[in-house]
């Protein structure tokens, strides 16, 4: 009794230290997933739930905070996204690879100038972009600009093939680029005669 009482501290604390501090992390995210605070909070709390009941299974040493991420996503497609998936039919065809991104490149040299923008000019209208993405290009750009998961971390979370995150990652950023063309030219990111 006194030896199984032990494990459980010894478990409890190991998961405070390695899990815990990516709460707020996971919460963005949720955030961005369910676009409700209580869904998003839940979300949360259905994740540390189950991640501390499979604990036993992580593997010390191993990146935590994708582990968390992969279960949160796994919870979000199983449980979230099928009571209220419908399919949407988009053309991103028809933009431009280079509609945003080209004029961007031209104001910053240095860095990714995509990157920049965001780390500049997060605020209600990013975030509004973000949130109108369909919920599969959402995920992976949520993962990769706000969380700065690569695309395998990414592929591994979303349980996707990495030609999948790419494609996505493409296509979800031109629909931003489009969505925030205007707001880049009333924020002076790039000149009105660029269009």
């Amino acid at each position: 009794m006194a030896d199984r009482k032990k494990e459980d501290q010894v478990k409890r604390k190991a998961f405070e230290s390695e899990a815990l501090p990516h709460m707020d992390a996971l919460y963005r995210t949720a955030l961005r997933m369910t676009k409700n605070e209580n869904d998003a909070e839940d979300l949360v709390q259905e994740t540390y739930v189950k991640a501390y009941r499979f604990w036993d299974k992580f593997e010390l040493g191993s990146n935590c905070r994708a582990w968390l991420f992969k279960i949160m996503t796994n919870i979000f497609i199983n449980d979230y996204r099928s009571k209220s998936r419908s399919p949407m039919a988009l053309n991103v065809d028809e933009i431009d690879d280079n509609f945003l991104y080209g004029q961007l490149a031209t104001v910053s040299a240095a860095g990714d100038p995509e990157k920049q923008l965001f780390a500049k000019i997060f605020d209600d209208d990013v975030k509004k972009a973000i949130e109108n993405l369909p919920d599969d290009f959402r995920l992976v750009v949520v993962l990769s600009f706000l969380e700065g998961f690569s695309y395998q971390e990414i592929a591994e979370i979303a349980d996707l093939q990495l030609g999948t995150v790419k494609s996505r990652l493409h296509r979800g950023r031109k629909l931003l680029q489009k969505e925030l063309f205007d707001y880049a030219i009333k924020n002076g990111y790039v000149k009105d005669n660029a269009r």
